[in-house]
């Protein structure tokens, strides 16, 4: 057995200090359950010294909480119990030990649940509190935007001063651009109803990268096209307008995080035939060789204003407005990426009864 798992077995305290920590664990109040750790700490001196100990092994704080160390501990424990086969973990009367180990998982498992919980309901919070930002935007700033707009326009009419054609170019611009991001955050606020028809998803994809050509050159990235030889006949049903937004949104994306330039490729696959799940997909891949992100970055990617800068990725609504239309569409976007080692982004749009209609 491993040194640490020794320890686990045979603390260097009481087998009642032992029982008192899950216990302590299993305290609702947490007023009670510091009360408890503070008195262990004053009571119990070989247990205070393997809580020094632990907290300099673990990096913690002296003012950490003992509870924290104590669910630790436990958690560790618990595990033990399940592998340690014929060998008891402790001298203590096997039933409440059992019972208290039982009691201590179901407590575990339901704050994992609450965790979760409260996580999907941060979401929500986030979203509604972003509705009402859209909502109060959408009434409060797209008038005067309009009326700087139409003044800027105006203005540009009767002007023939180079330096104030270019000034005024740049007001009515920069108007339109704030006009958009208010558009963007609306798409959150008020999900569009989609006007489907049939479209053919390679040339959807040809005209985004023909679009973003021009940038790509201007910072010396490539985008390449890989396409099947059927690539022509793959149509679905689907919002051509909205998903040539969430595409190009996928490949600006790609675009800053290739700042010193780089590669991207696109690329489209179908499936020949349903998955285990009966679901049938349009496989749109946007791939660059970026500096890729870690797992936290990843988590966060698709939130509203959520900044990938440390990744080379912007700020803004753009991969949240992407998912959103691909959700819309009842798809999903996968994401590949490490480190250093680029990224890859799959959009996975399904097939329907209406895409095999038109020619699927």
């Amino acid at each position: 057995m491993a040194d640490e798992a020794r320890e686990l077995a045979n603390p260097p305290f009481s087998d009642a200090t032992a029982r008192r920590l899950v216990a302590l664990l299993l305290e609702p109040d947490e007023a009670a359950r510091l009360e408890q750790a503070e008195r262990l700490i004053e009571t119990d001196a070989p247990f205070a010294t393997w809580l020094a100990e632990r907290r300099r092994e673990m990096r913690l704080p002296d003012e950490s909480s003992t509870s924290e160390l104590a669910g630790w501990f436990c958690r560790q424990r618990l595990t033990l119990l399940a592998q340690s086969g014929d060998e008891r973990p402790m001298e203590s009367d096997e039933s409440d030990d059992a019972q208290l180990l039982t009691r201590l998982a179901e407590k575990l498992a339901r704050l994992e649940r609450l965790e979760s919980e409260f996580a999907a309901a941060l979401e929500q919070e986030k979203l509604a509190s972003l509705r009402q930002l859209a909502y109060g935007a959408s009434h409060e700033i797209n008038n005067p935007l309009a009326n700087i707009s139409s003044r800027a326009q105006t203005l540009l009419r009767d002007e023939s001063d180079p330096e104030r054609r270019r000034k005024l170019a740049t007001i009515n611009a920069q108007a339109f651009r704030a006009h958009e991001m208010i558009a963007d955050m609306m798409l959150f606020a008020k999900p569009p109803r989609l006007q489907i028809e049939e479209v053919a998803i390679a040339e959807l994809l040809d005209g985004v990268a023909a679009e973003m050509l021009a940038t790509a050159e201007l910072q010396q990235t490539r985008i390449e096209i890989s396409f099947p030889d059927d690539a022509e006949a793959i149509v679905l049903a689907a919002d051509p307008t909205h998903l040539t937004e969430a595409l190009r949104a996928m490949v600006r994306n790609s675009l800053e995080a290739l700042q010193g330039g780089g590669q991207i490729e696109l690329g489209i696959a179908a499936d020949e035939s349903p998955d285990e799940a009966g679901e049938q997909w349009v496989r749109i891949t946007v791939r660059d060789n970026g500096p890729g992100f870690d797992d936290e970055v990843r988590r966060h990617l698709f939130d509203p204003y959520f900044s990938g800068r440390e990744a080379g990725r912007g700020l803004g609504l753009g991969l949240a407005k992407a998912w959103t239309i691909v959700q819309l569409h009842g798809g999903r976007i996968d994401v590949v990426s490490q480190p250093q080692h680029g990224c890859t982004f799959t959009i996975l749009l399904p097939f329907t009864d209406e895409s095999e209609t038109h020619g699927v």
